[in-house]
């Protein structure tokens, strides 16, 4: 799953959570609804403000948009998503994943 897959999976969950829709979450961002849409549906892409503006009006934090939640860091998933893989190794893929995350959030 790439990482705009991650966030787009993670804003509708998210904003389902708060009990919103498209159009009150556009609302609340100062968007249109039709944009937040065609973020939903992978056509466009928010800029980094938006996604400040999107994480705060849904209470989480802006990485937690990003986070793939499928992959746990306990080792009994661990064993599941790496089974052949030394523990060293699923740390070391663990922190690049995280390392990349914090990259994109801090080059915008």
């Amino acid at each position: 799953m790439t990482l705009k897959h991650i966030f787009i999976q993670n804003l509708k969950e998210f904003r389902k959570k708060e009990g919103f829709s498209q159009l009150k979450l556009a609302e609340l961002c100062d968007s249109s609804p039709s944009y937040i849409g065609e973020i939903e549906i992978g056509r466009k892409f928010p800029s980094t403000e938006m996604i400040e503006k999107i994480a705060e009006v849904l209470r989480v934090e802006p990485y937690h948009l990003f986070k793939n939640k499928t992959i746990k860091n306990d080792d009994a998933n661990n064993e599941r998503v790496y089974p052949l893989l030394p523990n060293s190794m699923k740390i070391e893929i663990k922190c690049q994943i995280d390392k990349s995350i914090n990259d994109i959030l801090n080059k915008y």
